[in-house]
């Protein structure tokens, strides 16, 4: 846990830098225009270089970083800082300055698009958000610093914007030499290239625990995109008590887990009746009749948290004292390692082609193999399976790294069923399962769907639980046409793609999430907050505070800097609180709360842009709504767009989506940046917040009817129910389209 904080707060320093930019820019702007008699178009073009090179860079950084890694692009945006503070100290004329700010804008969009990624696949989902808030905040804390030197050289007689500009190269050395000497590659990107024994590795340094198998094998499912995926439900307990008073031919339908006790076994029991997406379907009709626009993945999110703690947990909900339920090895065996094994299923001859040593090039072996125990034949009709011999991938009382429990109350099982093909032969499925309590043990309450005619025990200990059942990633059918007893996936090396999956956009999941990600950091742009930025000068103004601050011997400079160094400093705070709900109250409810409050404060701009009262309480009132709007906006609709874009795509593609959805976000910058004045000329400053708070009401819309809850769950869940929710609404288009071809 300690060293998934750090690590995140070392990443962040790319967006302090920007923040410092930010904050250069603005001041050392006045002092370049005075010095290189620069026209309005010109010194326009210099502030705009930036922002044209982080949208060129962008267009181009999320697939190469699914290509070459999250940390190489990291690196390279501390280089291109490091490099541009030398040219901007240097620069002779406008044109080097223009070339240095482009550099500089290169690498701003790389710590934009990358910062988020590389902190959503370090950090446990349960302090993810809190974590990915710290670009916020470190930006903020660089533009109040950058905005506090400033302030101090604009008291000196000939302030030097070279000086001003340069000084960026100091933290980027700093930068530089953490991510380079520091930060690891995420582990996510590791196991997409099968790079094993790092991903271990760095898993362990993060974490701070020795057995992270249960996470590995997480990582690994995470590599799918799509397939079918059903919801089910189970009843779990212990073998006795399902078993009593029920066919013994629904024994095979059973996934038996085994506790931590010798003897001691524990079976899930599907509930009668739920077929592959029953669940989802209802949670789709139920969600048409209350609310017909609204999206049947919000109810399917909102579901699971209904149940959820209101703070996360690093201790896992379901099975909190089964410990060990899959692993019926001796769990103090050996641990052996993914690279390094030549298993050799007994009888099977099944063995392993990898070379031994340390070289991730060889790893051919399955990652899953059955456990050739004295359970063998049981396991060969319907039971768990279990990972690796002696692993310990299942072992821990609920801890996040052990066990199956992989954060939010979820954990990661597999099963093995049989059937009879069309041939009369017996053929094999193997299914991976994300299961999520739905209730507490002992007791029939909590369930995503009321089960009429369930069968359930009387009494007893017992939880229901929902699961995703769908195929792991990378199970190979060839594989098991192989070795037809039992399962087996391949190794994620034999899997890893030199490039983009372009293809793996077409997939719903991922379109329906790049909807939601690109919908929200448009309607974030357009909600206002360049234009109170732009207007917090003259109300500041108008409500006396740099008559004061000048009465006091402060140049019209310096007490607009003072100013600006104090408006970013009331942000921090607002983050700071941003951070602590991140994970308690969420995403979705952070935005859905603070919006309102956005749209109040721009509706009373723009009363009283139209309005005088008089001029004392226009300004105070004024005043107070730009402070109220700033730190609503900071804790909320700031941070949280980028937070939700770096969770809701597939790890082989989720450099790629992010890059997609910050393009826009730089496309729109721009608009707004340079409509502004155009804007203002033809509105006026009331219509201007008028139309602000028009966009605030849309995105309050959207966001209640299309933007699910993420907070605490593990970044596969999340991408595995975009999938689902996806599958569902094209299934009900499709109805949709064959009823109206029928009438």
């Amino acid at each position: 846990m300690k060293g998934a904080v750090l690590v995140a707060i070392a990443a962040s320093i790319g967006n302090f830098l920007q923040g410092w930019d930010n904050a250069t820019i603005a001041g050392g702007i006045i002092y370049i225009k005075e010095d290189l008699d620069l026209g309005t178009t010109v010194e326009g073009l210099v502030v705009a270089m930036s922002l044209i090179g982080a949208t060129a860079i962008t267009t181009c950084s999320g697939a190469i970083s699914d290509w070459v890694g999250r940390r190489p692009m990291l690196i390279l945006s501390s280089l291109l800082y490091f490099i541009s503070g030398l040219v901007m100290l240097w620069s002779p004329n406008v044109y080097v300055l223009c070339i240095a700010r482009l550099l500089d804008g290169f690498g701003i969009g790389l710590a934009v698009t990358l910062v988020p990624i590389y902190i959503s696949e370090t950090a446990p989902s349960e302090i993810r958000g809190l974590l990915n808030t710290l670009p916020q905040f470190t930006g903020s804390g660089g533009m109040f610093l950058s905005y506090c030197m400033i302030f101090g050289m604009s008291l000196l007689a000939s302030p030097s914007w070279r000086l001003m500009l340069g000084v960026l190269s100091i933290p980027s050395v700093i930068y530089f030499v953490l991510t380079v000497f520091y930060l690891p590659e995420s582990p996510r990107w590791l196991v997409s290239k099968g790079k094993m024994v790092e991903a271990k590795q760095v898993l362990q340094r993060l974490r701070g625990i020795e057995d992270v198998s249960g996470e590995m094998a997480l990582l690994v499912e995470g590599l799918g995109i799509g397939g079918e995926t059903s919801i089910e439900e189970y009843i779990i307990g212990p073998a006795d008590e399902l078993a009593d008073g029920h066919d013994p031919d629904s024994d095979k339908d059973r996934i038996k887990l085994y506790g931590p006790e010798q003897g001691l076994s524990w079976v899930a029991k599907p509930v009668p009746g739920q077929s592959s997406l029953a669940l989802v379907s209802r949670h789709g009709s139920l969600a048409s009749q209350s609310m017909p626009l609204m999206d049947p993945l919000v109810t399917l999110f909102g579901s699971v948290h209904e149940k959820l703690p209101d703070t996360g947990s690093m201790r896992s909900m379901l099975f909190p004292n089964f410990g060990s339920m899959f692993s019926t090895a001796d769990p103090h065996g050996k641990e052996e390692r993914w690279d390094e094994e030549s298993l050799q299923r007994e009888g099977e001859g099944y063995a392993s082609e990898a070379g031994g040593g340390d070289s991730d090039d060889n790893l051919h072996s399955p990652l899953i193999s059955r456990q050739a125990t004295s359970m063998e034949k049981e396991m060969a009709h319907g039971s768990a399976l279990s990972m690796r011999r002696h692993s310990s991938l299942m072992q821990g009382a609920g801890e996040q790294g052990g066990a199956t429990g992989i954060g939010g109350g979820w954990q990661l099982a597999w099963k093995w069923s049989e059937r009879e093909g069309e041939d009369g032969k017996k053929e094999g499925g193997f299914k991976r399962i994300y299961l999520h309590e739905e209730g507490v043990p002992g007791s029939r309450r909590g369930s995503i769907v009321s089960l009429p005619g369930a069968d359930l025990p009387p009494v007893g200990e017992y939880v229901q639980a929902a699961a995703l059942v769908s195929q792991p990633a990378l199970y190979s059918k060839e594989l098991q046409d192989q070795h037809p007893i039992g399962p087996a996936m391949v190794h994620p090396s034999q899997t890893a793609s030199k490039g983009p999956i372009w293809a793996a956009l077409l997939e719903p999941g991922v379109k329906h999430a790049l909807i939601v990600g690109i919908g929200i950091q448009i309607l974030q742009q357009f909600s206002g907050i360049n234009g109170v930025l732009y207007y917090t000068p003259q109300i500041l103004e108008d409500a006396g505070v740099e008559v004061l601050l000048s009465s006091m011997g402060l140049s019209s400079n310096s007490a607009s800097f003072l100013i600006s160094a104090f408006t970013t400093f009331l942000m921090l705070p607002c983050i700071g609180v941003g951070m602590r709900l991140m994970d308690t109250s969420g995403r979705r409810t952070l935005l859905l709360t603070t919006i309102p409050v956005l749209v109040v404060t721009l509706v009373v701009l723009v009363i009283f842009e139209l309005v005088t009262i008089s001029t004392v309480v226009n300004a105070v009132i004024s005043t107070a709504c730009v402070i109220i709007y700033f730190c609503c906006f900071v804790m909320a609709y700031g941070p949280i767009p980028n937070i939700l874009c770096s969770e809701i795509f597939p790890t082989r593609v989720r450099g790629l989506c992010i890059a997609i959805c910050a393009l826009v976000y730089w496309i729109c910058d721009i608009i707004v940046t340079y409509t502004l004045p155009v804007m203002l000329s033809a509105f006026g400053l009331a219509g201007i917040f008028g139309i602000y708070a028009v966009v605030c009401v849309i995105s309050w819309v959207f966001i209640f009817l299309k933007v699910p809850e993420t907070k605490g769950m593990p970044l596969e869940v999340i991408t595995e129910f975009f999938s689902v929710g996806a599958r569902q609404v094209e299934a009900a288009k499709n109805g949709v389209t064959k009823c109206l071809s029928a009438g």
